[in-house]
């Protein structure tokens, strides 16, 4: 049997929809320096080509929480209660300034890494910053999600919406100029769903909106990611698992160097080594961290929910409660098998019935395809090789945005958002 069939199948699908004619950026003139997509999503830009940025001591920020959900606080099992309200980060300018609130990726929290980098960009580029956690992660689901389910692209942008205006009136005091929006990832989604709500609400009336690596269906997303775990990886048997193969390469590393180093190099540098990992590994570990955002979703939805898909309705749960259980349950659990179970249930209970294509339209950024397509303060920045891509993907950026689309040859899904000339362009965008 061939060892990629689902990663050669993946990449043939990005290569034919990047032959659709576009006025993309040139790759004899773009240097990011990786041309594999597996590669760039794991281990992004090379240092030397990133931006030179503040560091957290030269930044005035401060984290700050919100209490949302105060019905839920004497409800909430013990392992839970450290997130009854929800936090977020900003920094702040000494002067009056826009302020560019910054919608975190799948399953992430607002202190995740690549969060911090947007801050750190557009702080040193005179902006006030809001980091906010997505919808989809633990802290999100608990302290602010009215359902604590995940995937209905609206009411999820609703709550992040009603976040951001508890953000605006407990910083009352903080002189903004502009509001600006962003998103990377499903924040791009989201972020687009915020900005469509703003033209009713107009808390913000956000003067520009970038989406940065947005999924354009969120199911066709899921189903890539979803199908890189089932990747085939030479050397993986009953006796020696993936995740031991992974370590042993490393530990390899480690003692040709004479010394261990967990900076943010480390992939890189490894994947200029003998111990390179493989296209097949590289695809199994991307989509490993898929599974376990997916894991975690699904076991927070239903602990909060009280479902007992995954932990008993009355299970008595505190700080203390041995949980490994309840996760190896849930790491059975994929997006699709989330989508099923929770997410579909309870939309059709709530919007009496419907088809799951029904959903996904509700949900994908073709339901907003005319508003995206007339707003002139909304951008992309994505990349042909994106992972999450699915057939005909490009093509509806393409028809929707126009000029508003900056199309990278490389990069993979975000690798290249820390690379300098991707980083000004960003910073392009906003002071236009």
């Amino acid at each position: 049997m061939p060892r990629l069939p689902l990663i050669a199948a993946l990449l043939g699908t990005l290569l034919l929809c990047g032959r659709l004619p576009a006025a993309d950026i040139d790759p004899a003139n773009y240097g990011f320096p990786l041309h594999n997509p597996f590669e760039a999503t794991i281990t992004t830009t090379p240092p030397e080509l990133r931006p030179l940025l503040p560091s957290d001591d030269e930044i005035d920020q401060q984290d700050y929480s919100l209490p949302l959900r105060p019905e839920r606080r004497f409800a909430l099992p013990g392992n839970l209660r450290q997130v009854e309200d929800l936090r977020y980060r900003l920094a702040r300018q000494d002067h009056p300034a826009p302020l560019i609130f910054v919608i975190s990726g799948t399953g992430a929290n607002y202190a995740s890494s690549l969060t911090e980098y947007l801050k750190r960009l557009f702080y040193g580029a005179g902006f006030h910053v809001v980091q906010l956690s997505s919808p989809t992660s633990y802290d999100f689901m608990t302290a602010a999600s009215r359902s604590a389910t995940p995937g209905l692209s609206r009411e999820d942008a609703d709550d992040l919406y009603r976040v951001m205006e508890a953000v605006r009136a407990q910083q009352a005091d903080l002189p903004v100029t502009a509001y600006h929006l962003t998103g990377y990832s499903l924040g791009a989604l989201h972020a687009a769903f915020v900005s469509q709500l703003d033209e009713t609400r107009h808390r913000f009336d956000f003067k520009r909106v970038l989406l940065l690596n947005p999924p354009v269906n969120p199911y066709n997303a899921v189903r890539n990611l979803d199908r890189l775990v089932q990747t085939e990886v030479a050397g993986v048997t009953g006796n020696l698992t993936f995740y031991e193969l992974i370590l042993g390469k490393l530990t390899r590393y480690f003692q040709q160097r004479g010394y261990i180093d967990l900076n943010e190099a480390l992939l890189y540098d490894l994947q200029h080594s003998k111990e390179r990992l493989t296209d097949e590994e590289m695809a199994m570990l991307i989509g490993s961290v898929f599974r376990f955002a997916a894991a975690d979703i699904a076991y927070t939805s239903d602990l909060l929910n009280r479902r007992g898909l995954i932990t008993p309705p009355n299970y008595p749960i505190d700080e203390d409660t041995p949980l490994a259980p309840f996760f190896i349950r849930a790491l059975q659990c994929n997006f699709g098998c989330y989508l099923t179970e929770q997410l579909i249930p309870q939309w059709r209970v709530r919007h009496n019935g419907g088809s799951l294509a029904q959903l996904i339209g509700q949900i994908s950024l073709q339901a907003l395809q005319d508003y995206l397509a007339g707003s002139r303060k909304i951008a992309v920045m994505h990349n042909a090789d994106d992972l999450i891509l699915g057939p005909g993907d490009l093509g509806f950026l393409r028809r929707t945005f126009g000029e508003r689309l900056t199309l990278y040859p490389f990069g993979g899904h975000c690798g290249n958002l820390n690379y300098r000339v991707n980083s000004q362009a960003m910073l392009e965008f906003f002071r236009g």
